[in-house]
């Protein structure tokens, strides 16, 4: 009872990070990993993938209340980045966590530093025609976030904000709204391979994914009552966190 409980409230926290800029995972996986040593690697990125993917379909139902989200461009990129997500699990054996971490380092730095100038940056809400161009972009975008989220996952949200903010001058706010669908898209991809072979604890996962849901309402909310202005200082924050931990993974 003391473990579920300890997992249910990092399943909230990470449930409203996640609703606002993405980054649950940070949260909830070494939760996961603290409270459950003893089980599979695959069964806890399975329980973690349900919990996660409850929350973030709370967050994207809560978005579409008050946030227009431009279907023509997000439908297809969330289409594709289903396919790859496969992909990317399929090659998580070739391409060793070793080879990722400093590639994925350099590019949130870059990601960061890019955002921090750029002040304007997704604070005005001034979406482009989306027109073939965009469509083929978008899909490039959602095919490459689905590849890396199946290959190796940490950012996945936060590069997706980044993206759409900057190809198709979204504010962060919309942005976020519009990532939320996208990552369901690979949310239920991984689940779609989690769940039939068994890796699923679904006597901790089905409460925590109650408790991502609770968060995911309450971090939507926020981010929603806050605007564009306060969901990117949490992005930059959390890309902060992920730069810190990526670096700290690769000094061990």
């Amino acid at each position: 009872m003391l473990t579920l409980s300890f997992l249910c409230a990092f399943a909230f926290l990470a449930g409203l990070i996640d609703a606002a800029v993405g980054g649950g995972g940070l949260i909830q996986i070494p939760a996961l990993f603290n409270a459950l040593p003893n089980v599979s690697v695959p069964a806890l990125f399975g329980t973690n993938k349900m919990a996660s993917a409850m929350g973030t379909l709370s967050a994207a139902r809560s978005y579409l209340r008050q946030v227009t989200i431009p279907w023509r461009l997000v439908l297809p990129a969330a289409a594709a980045a289903f396919v790859m997500s496969f992909a990317g699990a399929a090659a998580v054996s070739l391409i060793p966590a070793s080879v990722m971490r400093p590639l994925v380092l350099v590019l949130l730095i870059v990601m960061a530093v890019y955002t921090f100038r750029k002040k304007t940056l997704g604070a005005v809400h001034a979406p482009v025609a989306i027109g073939r161009r965009e469509l083929v972009v978008g899909v490039l975008i959602g095919a490459a976030i689905g590849f890396y989220d199946g290959l190796f996952g940490p950012g996945t949200g936060s590069f997706l904000m980044f993206l759409f903010v900057r190809f198709f001058a979204f504010d962060f706010l919309h942005a976020s709204a519009s990532a939320k669908v996208v990552n369901l898209s690979t949310n239920i991809a991984a689940l779609s391979f989690f769940i039939p072979t068994g890796n699923v604890l679904f006597g901790y996962a089905l409460p925590m994914a109650v408790c991502n849901v609770a968060g995911a309402m309450v971090g939507s909310h926020i981010a929603m009552r806050k605007g564009a202005g306060f969901v990117r200082i949490l992005f930059l924050l959390l890309v902060s966190v992920l730069i810190l931990k990526l670096a700290y993974d690769m000094l061990k």
